[in-house]
């Protein structure tokens, strides 16, 4: 892949919590490009857990630009032209994964939006055995340290985010939750589209 348009690609499904730099209209080096677009990586949450993260997220995110559900997003930009050695990876460790325990602790700002943190050691362990799988197909964002998340608001002002951070902080309980298996999804230049879901062991 072309390293200007691959780097390109990795801007565009950029996310400040959770929202992507602009979803409506991909830059005209991808939209034009026959290569393909690429993956993006997310946890699979209990029903439970994603009924109550997605009601926060429809609730407070801009619904202009709120074309996903509520995610935390492992890997923003895996190659697009690599999904047969994707999913035969995700497929051989989800099978060997445990449901992983999720704990939301605290309400996070992101200074124009919000996230509710996630903590789980198993996670952590998952997303990393990953990485390390896929060094040469990480770009600058997949390489920082790995902090879980759940965006719930994005590109609003910076005091409606505070209004909302003080709002949620005040009444947040933590709560617990599982993790079921790995989301892989196509990037479309704004929404995306669901490819495929590697359960865990149950």
């Amino acid at each position: 892949m072309n390293e200007n348009l691959f780097a390109e690609l990795l801007e565009s499904v950029r996310e400040g919590g959770a929202i992507l730099r602009d979803e409506k209209e991909p830059s005209r080096a991808i939209a034009d490009s026959a290569l393909p677009l690429p993956f993006i990586l997310t946890l699979q949450f209990d029903a439970t857990t994603f009924a109550r993260l997605d009601a926060l997220r429809q609730a407070h995110f801009p619904p202009e630009r709120n074309f996903l559900p509520a995610h935390i997003t492992l890997f923003h930009a895996l190659p697009g032209d690599q999904e047969v050695a994707i999913r035969q990876t995700l497929q051989t460790i989800s099978a060997a994964t445990p449901i992983i325990p999720l704990a939301f602790p605290t309400v996070r700002s992101l200074g124009r939006g919000v996230a509710i943190t996630v903590a789980s050691p198993a996670l952590l362990a998952l997303r990393q055995q990953l990485a390390t799988t896929w060094p040469e197909w990480l770009g600058a964002q997949d390489r920082q340290r790995f902090q879980p998340h759940v965006t719930v608001q994005n590109k609003v002002t910076t005091e409606a985010a505070r209004q909302l951070y003080e709002q949620l902080a005040a009444s947040w309980q933590p709560v617990a939750g599982r993790g079921e298996g790995l989301l892989l999804w196509r990037y479309r230049g704004g929404p995306w589209e669901q490819v495929m879901t590697f359960p865990f062991q149950s």
